[in-house]
């Protein structure tokens, strides 16, 4: 995990921040180049000033004021052609590797483990992804090296001060010590203030994207004003973190101008004594260190103006790199590939806790045949839908070994055994696309007329023919545009189109109507023939017919058998939850 330091800048972090440059390597000099040759051009136009005074204007020679304002301006140009290719590709860069880090940080949390996911909030995770990393570009193009070019103007010029009166420069050095000190305060501050900034952005996302997911919820239970009055606290909070920044800031660029104006006012009294004199300083001198000193102050006064923007993009580096180093990947370290997949699944003293000391199962053993169909039954929490969520790899076991045709599932790849599994959840997401989308997943093996035909053989294309668009109907964000009995039967074609060897139905006709029951027990008797099923059910009237019900109680299988085994079972777990849903009243 990348560390919060304490430290004004993070050099350790920042080292790592650049090496996603090292593809761009060309433009990286480039932009340093360009940073340098600005430097030297900041004190061409002063020098080109103090001449045109004391050559031209102070002696009255016109046809020499001609030739200094022509290269002033021939400088000028120079200066803001190197400015805009400097600006431009510092910007270039920081897009180029943002969009690599945001590319690699999707890749990486593709790969995490979906008690990641249980344990983190979406809306953290959207902050880190999106903003966070728009905020990371800001390094480059705002922060690193418009701070490199404007140390670089500060060193130039400082040297040429040097080189043309110590005593001007002695008076310049008086002040300057003034700025640096507020400079390194300011930034100290500054970085702690937007590290509390970033949280409550954070903070703000997780709480709007939540509310939002669950407005019904919201409104269903008339929380409107409490959620109100929370979002307003939660704001508040993010408000008292900008107000800080803002604050520092106050305080800050008036002593920095103030440090400016002193530096100038003692050029002018100092220079314009000596300029009096005889043999003493030149008009034009003068007034070069008048602009040089503007020169410097400019860059200092920005350059802290300039770290804000740097600290923030550390910041959120630090908390994209945390991410980045989250290990909570399933090991995909298996070699085998399936290629044909009979079926035959087996559980052998399986023990498995999502939370280190609390067993949600407690050594399960459970062997299902090639072709069979099983039912699990039992109350909530007994460990139903965790053994399908073992079977799939979504977590990693505690003990015991998995296997699908006798081969260990952790020797297999994690996609090849994936890809031979398919899931219909309680829980139906579709996301914001097409009907078809949604079933194939853009899968490119999977046509049009392939889904159709899967769609007529389960009885619910003409129920997709019947909305506007067909199968390129777009149901919005999570299916919005369809009932729950629609999107439940949708999640079942999705799973069938694929033409699974192991079909896993969990809780599938829970929150539906009967019509759609009755479709997709039609279609379930149809697809389940020859190919293993396991079938998690409430309604034990869906399950009557399975070659299998295992019956499970807190994390272990209490009964196994038949419906009409387990029914003459006296007293039997099975048989009390039969007579419960089917007693006469």
């Amino acid at each position: 995990m990348a560390e919060k330091s304490g430290k004004a800048f993070d050099f350790k972090l920042f080292r790592r921040l650049i090496t996603y440059t090292n593809p761009y390597r060309v433009t990286f000099y480039f932009v340093g180049f360009s940073a340098i040759v600005l430097s030297f051009l900041s004190i061409v136009n002063p020098n080109l000033l103090k001449q045109t005074i004391d050559k031209t204007i102070m002696p009255k020679n016109d046809e020499l004021l001609v030739y200094f304002i022509c290269l002033m301006i021939g400088v000028l140009i120079l200066e803001v052609v190197t400015q805009f290719l400097f600006i431009y590709f510092a910007n270039w860069l920081g897009q180029q590797v943002i969009r690599d880090i945001r590319v690699k940080l999707f890749g990486h949390m593709l790969g995490f483990k979906k008690q990641y996911y249980d344990q983190s909030a979406v809306g953290r995770l959207v902050t880190r992804a999106v903003s966070d990393i728009e905020t990371i570009a800001s390094i480059f193009s705002q922060g690193l090296f418009m701070i490199i070019s404007d140390l670089l103007k500060m060193i130039a010029v400082l040297g040429y001060m040097l080189y043309q009166s110590w005593q001007l420069t002695v008076l310049v050095f008086i002040v300057l010590p003034l700025i640096l000190y507020a400079t390194r305060v300011f930034q100290k501050k500054m970085k702690a203030a937007f590290e509390e900034v970033r949280t409550q952005v954070s903070n703000l996302n997780s709480f709007v994207q939540e509310r939002i997911t669950g407005m019904k919820i919201v409104q269903l239970f008339t929380r409107e004003e409490t959620e109100y009055d929370n979002f307003k606290e939660i704001n508040e909070k993010h408000k008292k973190g900008w107000i800080k920044t803002v604050w520092y800031n106050s305080i800050f660029f008036p002593i920095a101008e103030m440090s400016s104006s002193i530096t100038i006012g003692l050029i002018v009294w100092f220079g314009g004594l000596k300029a009096a004199q005889v043999d003493g300083m030149t008009l034009g001198l003068v007034v070069e260190f008048i602009q040089l000193s503007q020169i410097l102050f400019r860059p200092l006064r920005q350059i802290a103006d300039k770290f804000n923007t740097l600290q923030m993009g550390m910041v959120a580096a630090n908390r994209v790199f945390a991410v980045l180093d989250t290990d909570s990947k399933i090991e995909d370290n298996g070699e085998l590939v399936l290629d044909n997949v009979k079926g035959k699944i087996n559980l052998d003293n399986v023990v498995f806790s999502y939370i280190e000391g609390e067993q949600v199962l407690k050594g399960v053993s459970l062997a299902v045949n090639e072709g069979e169909t099983i039912a699990i039954v039992g109350a909530t929490g007994a460990g139903k839908s965790t053994i399908i969520n073992l079977l799939s790899r979504f977590y990693e076991i505690d003990s015991g070994t998995i296997s699908i045709d006798d081969k260990n599932i952790e020797n297999i790849q994690l996609r090849s055994l994936r890809e031979h599994i398919a899931v219909v959840l309680q829980d139906v997401f579709l996301f914001a696309d097409t009907i078809l989308n949604n079933i194939t997943l853009s899968n490119s093996d999977i046509s049009e007329e392939q889904v159709q035909k899967a769609a007529k053989e389960i009885g619910i294309h003409d129920f997709i023919m019947s909305l506007p668009g067909g199968y390129h109907y777009n149901v919005k964000e999570r299916g919005a545009m369809l009932s729950s009995g629609q999107r439940q039967l949708l999640s079942f074609l999705r799973a069938f189109v694929t033409n699974p060897g192991v079909l896993i139905l969990d809780e599938a006709t829970s929150s539906i109507d009967s019509h759609s029951e009755q479709l997709i027990q039609d279609a379930t008797n149809k697809i389940t023939q020859g190919r293993t099923s396991i079938v998690i059910a409430h309604r034990l009237a869906t399950i009557k017919n399975a070659d299998k019900i295992i019956v499970m109680d807190q994390g272990t299988i209490v009964e196994e058998g038949n419906h009409n085994e387990l029914l003459k079972i006296t007293d039997g777990y099975y048989r009390n939850l039969y007579e419960v849903q089917f007693a006469e009243v």
